[in-house]
């Protein structure tokens, strides 16, 4: 081989690994970038499914504190939203959820429920204190679980 090919060579592969180190690191980053959208697209999705939730459970909590006769399809809406959260979310906010759901309906079976009865059962009065506190361990152990994958 001639000396006069060793640079013109070395030139060539080092153009071709600078040219092949450009592609890699171009696709290692939009492969990164994708997987932050999906993750916060993810993250999205859960924060409006469990507002959704809540202001359901609020909504239906406190009529059933004053009222004897669930409204089923309030109930129905309820469960949908309890089902889509068995889809995207751990099984603690599952759980938690339909906790609230029995709490709920264990509300319209019991006596009606006066301003006057407040102070009794001031400890039952938040229905949702489980359900937010496992949505809160969910959303902030995220990002944790999005870098093991």
């Amino acid at each position: 081989m001639s000396t006069v090919y060793i640079p013109a060579l070395a030139a060539f592969g080092g153009s071709a690994f600078g040219a092949v180190s450009t592609i890699v690191s171009g696709w290692f980053s939009g492969r990164r970038r994708r997987r932050e959208r999906h993750h916060a697209r993810s993250f999205s999705k859960r924060e409006q499914l469990y507002h959704s939730f809540i202001e359901e459970a609020s909504r239906l909590y406190a009529d059933a504190l004053v009222n004897d006769q669930a409204e089923i399809p309030q109930l129905v809406s309820f469960y949908t939203l309890v089902g889509r959260m068995r889809i995207l979310s751990s099984n603690e906010v599952v759980q938690a959820a339909e906790r609230t759901g029995h709490l709920i309906i264990e509300a319209y079976l019991s006596p009606n429920r006066t301003f006057v009865d407040l102070p009794k059962f001031i400890e039952e009065m938040d229905p949702l204190r489980d359900f937010g506190e496992a949505c809160r361990r969910e959303l902030v152990n995220l990002p944790a679980q999005w870098e093991t994958l």
